[in-house]
């Protein structure tokens, strides 16, 4: 598959112009709350956007701006999304499956499953246990610098084919040292999850996406969800995924936008982020979790036992974590759960309230490179997803301690 390296200045008249074509459509749906903060969205700067909520009354969707800056395409409807990191809540799910199961504990060391696995520069396996990987609290530090070792447009195209095991990115991992002891903290670390996927393969003798598409995607009925492994290409329908490297001269804004539709799979290719799949199977996903149809009462509770997140200028104050679950507090009361997940380029927002009775998710298709810009449009999602569940009945969900 051909990628556009950057979108020129004429694809981006055209897009501009298409979008201005596009207003009194969307001006006819003023009166639509979902399309009002869609175009909200855009309006900060995003190419693309795609939003499903689905509530006991009915489905709404909405998008805004283009899947295609070169040809002005609009998002296509039903797209397939990349969902990153909302990757992990299908890995911690199958976890507590087997738990549940009787077949591990969460309390488990890393060690008793993976041996030898963790161990350098003062990180042991036989310290950190099952939980604290599914929670972030490990102390781990995370792979993904190590992969990344150029953070530009030409980086992203000289390294983009680049494929590592899983045992790999733990030894980039292991080069490091921990970060704090096990348990004293919490700090996101993808390499918790690369693990979480090698104990379910070391568990069951089966890969951990063999045991999601067996254990959740079959029984759910969720054909087009998927992990394409080392193919780097989005199916059809898609948007194109663009990402800003570098900021202009004067560092105010973001530079030339570079397609990054072609998966970057040094990191978007194991159990913390390479499922692909679409904004209705994601909410079907969250909904039937939240529900109690995936887990026994006694997991899905340990799921829901969350630890305090430190609060960051893009995220939402008094953000939670459980076991591959974030709770985020909504201005209505309670609060909802998802996992976001993101990438060069894309940016995949599900939210589900406590029963999962409401479900929205939020997809953006370009990420900027200056981070007022990114906090920005992270407010402008959070805000979406606020207004839409706090209009919406059974929004209250509150997370165990």
């Amino acid at each position: 598959m051909p990628i556009r390296r950057t979108a020129t200045a004429s694809a981006v008249a055209l897009a501009l112009a298409l979008l201005t074509s596009l207003a009194p459509a969307h001006a006819q749906g003023a009166a639509n709350p979902l399309q009002r903060d869609a175009d909200a969205l855009r309006d900060t700067g995003v190419t693309g956007v795609s939003v499903r909520l689905e509530t006991p009354h009915g489905t709404r969707t909405a998008r805004s701006g283009v899947g295609d800056l070169a040809t002005g395409a609009p998002v296509p409807r039903d797209e397939y999304i990349r969902l990153g990191s909302t990757t992990k809540t299908y890995v911690a799910t199958v976890v507590l499956q087997l738990v549940g199961e009787g077949r591990l504990s969460l309390e488990d060391s890393v060690e008793r499953w993976l041996p030898g696995v963790v161990r350098g520069k003062g990180n042991d396996g036989r310290r950190v246990t099952v939980r604290q990987l599914l929670q972030h609290t490990s102390g781990l530090p995370d792979y993904i610098a190590d992969v990344v070792p150029d953070l530009s447009e030409a980086g992203y195209l000289q390294h983009r084919s680049t494929t590592y095991t899983s045992r790999q990115r733990v030894a980039f991992a292991m080069t490091h040292p921990p970060v704090f002891e096990p348990g004293a903290r919490w700090e996101y670390s993808n390499t918790n999850y690369i693990l979480a996927g090698m104990v379910i393969e070391a568990v069951t003798g089966r890969t951990w996406d063999r045991e999601v598409r067996d254990r959740i995607l079959r029984p759910l009925g969720l054909t087009r969800t998927f992990n394409p492994g080392d193919d780097p290409r989005m199916p059809r329908p898609h948007s194109r995924n663009y990402q800003q490297f570098e900021r202009s001269a004067d560092g105010s804004e973001g530079g030339p936008m570079t397609d990054t539709t072609l998966a970057y799979l040094p990191f978007d290719g194991d159990a913390d982020g390479s499922l692909i799949g679409t904004a209705a199977e994601t909410n079907r996903f969250f909904s039937a979790l939240l529900s109690g149809g995936l887990l026994a009462p006694a997991q899905l509770a340990e799921m829901r036992r969350t630890v305090a997140v430190p609060d960051s200028p893009d995220g939402v104050p008094g953000s939670r974590y459980g076991l591959g679950l974030e709770w985020t507090p909504l201005t209505c009361g309670g609060g909802y759960w998802g996992h976001s997940g993101s990438g060069f380029g894309y940016l995949a927002w599900p939210a589900t309230t406590s029963g999962g009775r409401v479900a929205v998710t939020v997809a953006v298709h370009s990420r900027p490179a200056v981070e007022e810009t990114a906090a920005r449009q992270i407010r402008g999602i959070t805000d979406l997803v606020d207004h839409a569940v706090c209009a919406r009945p059974g929004k209250a969900g509150v997370p165990h301690r």
